[in-house]
């Protein structure tokens, strides 16, 4: 029988893990104690995706198919050594959330039965200029994945052109996320324009394949690019997050020549320690290639001076004045 808890060693910090035998995923039996292993082997990756990043937890206390919460506000009983940051949301209210400075951080939220990681698109020593502009490809019901790829490959035409590099990632699910970082001179709003022109232009330039109508009853068979991820409190599972499911499926990060012949099936926890060792840590230059808002402020600009009207927001968001 199981131990109730054991112990990890995270780059010199002990972090407790309780339940490491609790089946998490039914596919293939893996437990509590594999998840932390897969953080733990791709533990630059994730920690790149989340470092300094007020982050909101999505756990699943009995597993991948039980039922979740999303948690904004750390636990009052926690480590001495665990960092925060304190976020301001679109209704005024604040909260006080995990930032993660190292891998440490992560195995704590894993052992709370943390599958995913939702990163803020900020620092907090940047709380309101956003570093990342994110791109989240989501395709209607009864698509097929090869319309995705279509879709992410125009996208990444459509950024070259503005200047912009794209990191492509399976989103776990059944869609595709692009994160572009910038740099961060720039508000919520303003990015969020820049996304919402960006998914105009994709939608223009394929209008069977991409829309950026927000209503789902106006989307049709084509792909939805969500420029509301980009507002104010909107998070993304970062990469090599786990997604719920018994197969415990990965948003993994790709090379683009990887784009065409990925099925998000292929990344899981059983596949990701191999993919690993062999491809290495792909975001690893993402830092270095920051990139201006300028050009799809601009577009944002001229579809406003020809009368294009702004879009819905999220639920519950209040219009910026």
């Amino acid at each position: 029988m199981a131990a109730d808890f054991t112990t990890v060693d995270v780059d010199g910090r002990e972090v407790r893990v309780s339940n490491p035998g609790k089946v998490f995923f039914s596919a293939r039996g893996e437990t509590k104690l594999d998840l932390v292993r897969h953080y733990l082997t791709v533990g630059p990756g994730v920690l790149r995706g989340v470092w300094c990043r007020p982050t909101v937890l999505h756990r699943f206390p009995d597993g991948a198919e039980g039922k979740s919460f999303y948690q904004k506000r750390v636990p009052e009983r926690r480590p001495d050594w665990l960092q925060t940051a304190v976020v301001a949301f679109p209704s005024g209210r604040t909260a006080t959330e995990l930032c993660p400075t190292d891998l440490a951080h992560v195995i704590w939220a894993v052992n709370l039965g943390c599958l995913e990681l939702h990163p803020w698109a900020v620092r907090r020593f940047e709380p309101h200029r956003p570093d990342e502009l994110r791109v989240d490809l989501d395709p209607a019901p009864g698509l097929t994945f090869e319309a995705v790829r279509r879709a992410t490959f125009l996208v990444r035409e459509l950024l070259d052109e503005f200047g912009l590099v794209g990191w492509p990632r399976t989103s776990g699910g059944r869609g595709m996320h692009i994160v572009v970082r910038i740099v961060p001179t720039a508000g919520f709003t303003e990015v969020r324009d820049a996304a919402l022109a960006l998914a105009r232009a994709a939608g223009r330039r394929a209008p069977d394949l991409i829309t950026s109508a927000w209503r789902k009853q106006d989307r049709g068979r084509r792909v939805f690019v969500d420029y509301n991820q980009n507002a104010r409190d909107r998070t993304l599972a970062s990469a090599y997050s786990v997604r719920p499911g018994p197969e415990g499926r990965v948003a993994a990060p790709l090379r683009w020549e990887e784009v065409a012949g990925a099925e998000p099936g292929d990344f899981t926890i059983a596949t990701m320690a191999g993919r690993w060792a062999t491809a290495g840590d792909i975001e690893a230059a993402l830092e270095d290639r920051a990139g201006s808002l300028a050009p799809l402020l601009d577009l944002a600009g001229r579809d406003a001076s020809a009368g294009v009207a702004d879009a819905p927001w999220p639920p519950h968001h209040p219009r910026p004045r």
